[in-house]
C-alpha cells in the first residue's frame, strides 16, 4: 500500500486557478465518496480550503499511485489534466505523511502558524471517517497529525502575535487609510472568516461596521459580538454605496459583486475612493472591478507577506515544530 497526496495550493497556483478546484463544504461528502469508489483507493480524505485543495489516499500496491486521483479530478472538476497539471504537486509515503503534518501545524500556510487550518484538517478527517472513507492507516495518521499540531501550538510561540488572512486584510486597510476612524466598513459574509475579520476590525478601532450575509440571523449573531450592524444580502447595494472599505469572504460558488454593480455605485461617489479586499475562493468580486476609477481591489494572493514582523517571529519557531513532526512520524511508523 502507498500513502499519496495530490494537490495544489497558493504557492503552485494563482487564485484564478485555485477557484476552479474548490469544493463547497456541502458537496465534500459526495466528493469523498466518489474518490473512495475509485479502483485502487482504500482510504481517502479531501482537505479543501481557500488556499489549497488536497486529495489524500491510501492506494493498493497494484495501482499506479496518482492514477485514481487524477481520473477523479478530471471528472469531478470537468477540467482536462493539460489545463491544471502544471499546478499540481504529488507526494508519496514518507513525503506525503510529512506534508500532512506540516499542513496541520500551519507550516505550509500562507500565514505561518495560523490555527484555522488545524480545524479544517480535523473537520475533513472526521467527515471522511463518518462516511467510512478512512481505515486504520488514516485513522492513525490524521489523529497523529492533529495531536502534533495541538502540541506545536501549545508548546511554541507559532501562533503568537495575531496573524491570519483576516488580520492581514485588516492591516492592509490600516496601511492604506492609516486609521479606521471615521471610515465605514462593510463585511460581506458571516462565516468563521467574516467573524474573525470583524474581531480584528474591532481591535483596530473600527466603529462603523456593517455585516451582510445571506442569512440575516447569522449576520446578527456575528455582528452583536463586536458592536456591528447586521443586514440581509438584499441590502448589499445601498450599503456598498456608503462603504469606504469592503472585505468579502462568502462561500458563494461565484461572483456576487460584478463590475457593473460596483461601477454604478462609484458613479455617485466620484471623489470618494473604495478599498475592496476579496479573501474568498472562489472570488466574490469580479477581477474586472480593478479597472474602475477610484476602486482599489485586492484578492487573497495580494495579502501574502502582510505584517512581515509578526510572521518573522513565527518563523523562528518552525525548527522546534519540525523536530516534533519527526518524533511523531517515527512513532507512527
Amino acid at each position: 500500500m502507498h500513502i499519496v497526496v495530490v494537490g495544489l495550493n497558493y504557492r503552485t497556483a494563482p487564485v484564478e486557478v485555485r477557484e476552479r478546484f474548490t469544493i463547497a463544504q456541502e458537496r465534500l461528502p459526495a466528493a469523498v465518496r466518489e474518490l473512495k469508489n475509485r479502483r485502487g483507493v482504500l482510504e481517502c480524505v479531501i482537505v479543501a480550503t481557500c488556499n489549497r485543495t488536497e486529495l489524500y489516499a491510501v492506494i493498493d500496491r497494484d495501482t499506479h499511485c496518482p492514477r485514481p486521483i487524477r481520473s477523479f479530478m478530471d471528472e469531478w472538476f470537468g477540467e482536462g489534466k493539460e489545463s491544471y497539471g502544471a499546478y499540481l504537486y504529488q507526494y508519496e509515503d514518507e513525503q506525503a505523511k510529512k506534508h500532512l503534518f506540516r499542513v496541520a501545524c500551519g507550516l505550509d500556510s500562507m500565514i505561518i502558524g495560523e490555527t484555522q487550518i488545524l480545524g479544517q484538517v480535523r473537520d475533513a478527517f472526521l467527515m471522511a471517517q463518518s462516511i467510512g472513507a478512512t481505515g486504520i492507516i488514516f485513522n492513525t495518521l490524521f489523529k497523529s497529525a492533529i495531536t502534533v499540531a495541538k502540541r506545536a501550538h501549545a508548546e511554541t510561540g507559532i501562533d503568537g502575535n495575531a496573524v491570519s488572512v483576516s488580520y492581514a486584510a485588516v492591516e492592509l486597510g490600516k496601511r492604506i487609510f492609516a486609521t479606521y476612524e471615521g471610515k465605514s466598513v462593510l463585511i460581506i459574509g458571516a462565516g468563521k472568516t467574516g467573524e474573525l475579520t470583524l474581531k480584528h476590525l474591532a481591535a483596530a478601532g473600527a466603529e462603523r461596521v456593517a455585516v451582510v450575509n445571506r442569512t440575516a440571523h447569522r449576520a446578527s449573531k456575528v455582528a452583536e459580538k463586536f458592536g456591528g450592524q447586521a443586514y440581509g444580502m438584499e441590502r448589499l447595494p445601498e450599503l456598498l454605496a456608503e462603504a469606504d472599505v469592503v472585505i468579502s469572504s462568502t462561500g458563494s460558488d461565484g461572483v456576487i459583486l460584478t463590475k457593473r454593480t460596483v461601477g454604478e455605485v462609484m458613479r455617485f461617489r466620484p471623489s470618494r475612493p473604495m478599498l475592496m479586499i476579496d479573501i474568498a475562493v472562489p472570488r466574490d468580486i469580479d477581477p474586472a472591478v480593478r479597472r474602475l476609477e477610484g476602486v482599489h481591489l485586492y484578492d487573497i494572493d495580494d495579502l501574502e507577506g502582510e505584517d512581515e514582523s509578526n510572521l518573522e517571529s513565527r518563523r523562528s519557531q518552525t525548527g522546534a515544530i519540525e523536530a516534533m513532526i519527526r518524533e511523531e512520524l517515527d512513532a507512527f511508523d
